[in-house]
């Protein structure tokens, strides 16, 4: 098996550290902008976003006049992590108390709730924690005026969508419309895995948004060192498989495939029993905690958590696993839906999934399980059970595509885990006077500040606030892009044309307000981020000299520019250790899937690709060539072939209506 991703982080323990008022770095940064009406606040699992919101709740309550704070959570074991908590032990200037009648999470079923709700907001206590769904469905009968004066704190806020058949998103749109509520909304991952966007654009920029990067948060951590996340494909049946990565001596999460899945045997109870054939035999199961004991060959005895079995039970089992303590409490927990989002397990070191997730919101999710910081873990692990795509299949394009995303997650986690870099153009002879316009990026003593000749620095408030605070989102906007990895992955497409042609048409699509300028300076700024954070990019200190390691060239820094930078295939990495990875069949399936399904020519790039056209012929005398050994000048090429196309067959359409 072989780790796509490891990171090792530097144990300074910043992130868990406290000030006067009892708040970790995080949650100070959100307080700080607790006077915001719409604020969202973009924090990975485990940095305390709910002790954030209990303070900025309590604030509105108390200095801006709001007279209810209501937390929704997308499912109830999530409810405890917003249980009364003594704040003033710390610091702060009240506790936060949530009376149990107000804590709607505490108890299976519907019957009731919405009842409940309507009650607290016709009372004068001041905290409910409730479900999306509760919230939902008090919310069809109560309506936004109902909820003036109210502080709705949403977490995990990616379950919201722009869609309009999305029934969260409809109560933020409602609310905001109404403009008289206060809204806090938090999520470790603001993409949600497919093509609805979580707000729209004229909504998302009335947030005010507080960002605390991955990085920030674990290499703050006091005892977790490193991270590895890693691939391990199979072919047959995965429960035969799972032996070979299924470590028993490591706190797991396994997480097995959805039940209409092709990696599922379409009976999910059995495959539980499997895998507890796997670890050993079973001796009886605990009557008050509802967990397994299994006894391995060794005659240890595991303690394992069954969150498949949707039964009366499962109840008994998530009752015990909110009550756990110590790191002996339990040893394995198998999941299928839950175990996800919010789900507080600090001795967890391995996350096992098995088959590919459609959402890269899932798999960092699921990845967040595994790193909580905790006495005496000092790595944690994520793998990803996939199966090898089979030429003799007939489904053998969507096997690969899965691998293919499966490859973008790990490109994405890359990005996520690693620290951020600024960027700004390399001048001539005043490059280190210190004089810097009014309109560019500040910099700050921590940032790591890359000079690059030809880079274009963010000309707009616009473009600024993308890089200040979208970039992982754009990142893995761009890295789930069918063309960009079906592209990164395809021989026949240079790395230029990934990122000089395919890569600005997602940018387009996501910001479509910005200007050619704007799309071609976020361009710019995420390809180097994107290269800089690649772990095969190095920083040496030879001498009084700095150099950058790419290419396999060492490189002067000094000598940068964006020509070299936009010449590097951010893939590579991936593309080499899936090629050790799998065998030589396997690769060259995959190699003819990718090639057989060429790269389309859609419309908007065409469009798009107009004023680099009118570029080129101004600067060249000529059109572009598709017969040119330059790949950039064959797409654009192909893209006036596409609009003269178009522009005949409209000369048909009008000719045969005269």
């Amino acid at each position: 098996m072989a780790d796509f991703v490891t990171v090792t982080y530097g144990q300074t323990g910043a992130s868990q550290s406290v000030n006067a008022l009892g708040m970790r770095a995080m949650q100070a940064r959100a307080f700080d902008a607790r006077n915001s009406q719409y604020l969202l606040v973009k924090a990975p699992p485990a940095s305390g976003k709910s002790r954030a919101l209990m303070f900025i709740g309590l604030d509105k309550l108390e200095n801006q006049g709001l007279s209810k704070v209501i937390v929704a959570v997308p499912e109830r074991s999530i409810g405890t992590s917003f249980k009364s908590t003594k704040l003033t032990e710390m610091g702060f200037f009240r506790d936060w108390i949530v009376d149990s009648k107000w804590n709607l999470t505490d108890s299976a079923g519907a019957a009731g709730k919405v009842a409940a709700f309507k009650a607290f907001m016709a009372s004068d206590d001041e905290i409910l924690v409730c479900t999306h769904a509760t919230l939902r469905f008090a919310f069809d009968q109560l309506g936004a005026p109902a909820f003036a004066d109210s502080v709705l704190a949403i977490d995990e806020f990616h379950h919201v969508s722009a869609d309009e058949n999305n029934r969260l998103g409809e109560v933020v749109r409602a609310l905001m419309q109404d403009d008289k509520a206060h809204i806090v909304a938090m999520t470790g991952s603001y993409f949600r895995g497919d093509t609805a966007p979580v707000l729209q654009p004229e909504d998302e920029g009335r947030f005010n948004r507080v960002t605390y990067t991955y990085y920030e948060q674990l290499n703050g951590y006091q005892y977790l060192k490193t991270l590895g996340i890693g691939y391990h494909f199979y072919r047959g049946r995965y429960i035969e498989a799972i032996n070979q990565v299924l470590n028993s001596d490591l706190k797991t999460i396994v997480h097995i495939p959805h039940v209409r899945s092709a990696e599922s045997t379409s009976d999910k109870y059995d495959e539980v029993d499997r895998i507890h054939d796997h670890l050993g035999t079973v001796l009886e199961k605990d009557n008050e905690t509802g967990l397994y004991s299994v006894q391995r060959a060794d005659g240890r005895i595991l303690k394992i958590a069954d969150l498949v079995d949707d039964g009366p039970e499962r109840e008994r089992v998530m009752r015990t696993l909110r009550k756990i303590e110590g790191r002996d409490d339990v040893d394995i927990i198998i999941a299928l839906g839950m175990a996800k989002e919010g789900f507080d397990w600090i001795w967890c070191e391995h996350a096992l999934t098995v088959g590919y997730r459609g959402s890269l919101t899932e798999v960092i999710q699921i990845i967040g399980r595994a790193t909580r910081d905790a006495p005496g873990k000092t790595h944690a692990q994520f793998t990803n059970l996939i199966a090898e795509p089979d030429a003799s299949e007939e489904r053998v394009t969507d096997a690969v595509n899965n691998m293919l995303k499966a490859i973008a997650c790990s490109l994405l986690m890359e990005q996520v885990l690693a620290p951020n870099f600024k960027f700004r153009t390399k001048a001539d002879a005043d490059e280190l006077d210190g004089s810097r316009k009014e309109t560019d990026i500040v910099y700050t003593q921590d940032d790591n500040i890359i000079a690059i000749k030809g880079f274009a620095e963010p000309s707009s408030e616009r473009t600024r606030q993308i890089l200040e605070s979208d970039l992982n989102d754009l990142t893995a906007a761009i890295i789930q892009d069918t063309d960009v990895l079906r592209a990164g992955m395809n021989p026949d497409y240079s790395p230029e044309i990934v990122n000089q042609v395919i890569i600005p048409k997602v940018i387009e699509h996501k910001y479509p307000d910005l200007t050619p300028d704007e799309v071609e300076e976020v361009r710019q700024a995420v390809v180097a981020n994107g290269v800089f954070k690649s772990p095969s990019v190095q920083i040496e200190q030879h001498g009084d000299t700095k150099f950058v390691r790419m290419a396999e060239r060492l490189i002067n820094i000094d000598q940068l520019d964006m020509d070299l930078i936009d010449s590097i295939n951010p893939f590579q990495k991936a593309y080499e250790i899936l090629s050790k990875s799998v065998t030589e069949d396997v690769l060259r399936t995959i190699h003819a899937a990718v090639a057989s399904t060429r790269i389309s020519m859609t419309e908007q790039e065409a469009v798009s690709s107009w004023p680099r056209i009118q570029a080129f012929r101004k600067e060249k005398g000529v059109a572009p060539s598709l017969v040119s050994p330059n790949p950039i000048e064959r797409r654009l090429a192909e893209a006036l072939a596409w609009l003269q196309a178009k522009k005949r067959e409209r000369a048909k359409i009008v000719s045969a209506e005269s």
